[in-house]
């Protein structure tokens, strides 16, 4: 185990915003988050589990240790006559496993293509993408406890999956409570992969795919590529434009509020969820507001997508955290202020 003092960290996270971790260990093996909990100073500290660092915003220098999850590696764990089994390190990218799986011909995943970051990373936020979560395709994961080094394995029922939510999200209450926040660093995920795959097509953008190419079946390698090529056409790459992807939820509503909001207002983009509620697109919200292109000195809407927040100075002259979060803040007041939604961010603020 190496600590490296005042490592730099603008090229580990996608904003691209300057920031410096007090102490970094690199976790390349288990072995490595036991030499931590083995030394008496690091075990009793703060930690941060840093993944593909693409979904948060750094407002300072990180004073807790960050634990950086460097560990690798996919393999079919097991195959049954219903599903495959799949399992993936904390370290590796995301959209590289969702490629490997598909390569394999096990489908199932091709619908959260391209979303950034980290399999580790994956199960705390819940991702998901144009009609599919990863609780929808989730087996179990194994984690070690940061406070006693033991380590542990969930199930689904005990992620406590939400809405770009779980229980790593939350902090413990209580002697019984389930918070991990600051408490786990994940190190590998399953996925139970369905042999009876059907297509997952309800969303706008893929059906105007259908329409482009006259597919009304396609397959999974073809969802794949349609799914990246709508996400290239509407999402700024952060090797290209600092950026940490969608940076507020889509907000949910009763059927009554969403009536009132097309009352006033009829183009608005709104799903029905399978529990009768209305899920509104956050990013129409915030263009109908008139924040497009818009900035807060280097930190700005993205002309393309509003749902999205970019650092407009590059590298060499970065947004800091704080005009991230000032316009941010600016964002869901005005929101507020025309459609009595209030947008809940999707970083994680440090």
């Amino acid at each position: 185990m190496l600590v490296e003092p005042n490592y730099p960290l603008q090229a580990h996270n996608s904003f691209g915003i300057v920031a410096k971790a007090f102490q970094l260990v690199r976790v390349q093996s288990e072995a490595d988050v036991q030499a931590v909990m083995a030394d008496p100073a690091l075990r009793a500290g703060p930690k941060f589990v840093l993944g593909g660092g693409s979904n948060m915003v750094l407002t300072g220098d990180v004073k807790p240790l960050v634990l950086k999850v460097e560990l690798k590696g996919m393999r079919l764990v097991q195959e049954t006559d219903k599903a495959w089994v799949v399992e993936a390190a904390a370290g590796e990218s995301w959209h590289d496993l969702v490629r490997w799986t598909l390569d394999n011909g096990w489908p199932g995943l091709e619908n959260m293509a391209l979303i950034p970051g980290s399999v580790g990373a994956s199960p705390v936020q819940n991702i998901g993408a144009y009609g599919v979560e990863l609780q929808d395709r989730f087996d179990s994961l194994d984690a070690i406890d940061l406070t006693t080094g033991h380590t542990f394995s969930l199930n689904a029922a005990q992620c406590a999956f939400g809405y770009r939510d779980s229980v790593f999200k939350h902090e413990s209450s209580g002697p019984n409570g389930l918070g991990l926040a600051g408490k786990a660093l994940i190190t590998r995920v399953r996925f139970s992969l369905r042999k009876d795959w059907k297509p997952v097509l309800g969303y706008l953008d893929l059906e105007r795919k259908m329409a482009e190419t006259g597919i009304s079946q396609p397959t999974p390698m073809q969802i794949f590529d349609w799914v990246c090529a709508i996400r290239r056409a509407k999402l700024p790459d952060p090797a290209v434009i600092g950026n940490a992807g969608s940076f507020f939820k889509n907000p949910t509503v009763t059927q009554d509020q969403c009536d009132d909001i097309i009352a006033r207002d009829p183009k608005v983009v709104h799903y029905v969820l399978d529990d009768g509620r209305i899920k509104l697109a956050a990013g129409w919200l915030i263009d109908a507001c008139g924040w497009k292109g818009k900035a807060v000195g280097n930190a700005a809407v993205y002309e393309k997508q509003a749902l999205v927040l970019v650092n407009k100075g590059g590298r060499d002259n970065p947004c800091t955290g704080g005009e991230v979060m000032t316009l941010a803040k600016a964002i869901q007041t005005s929101v507020y202020e025309r459609f009595g939604i209030r947008l809940e961010p999707e970083p994680v603020v440090v």
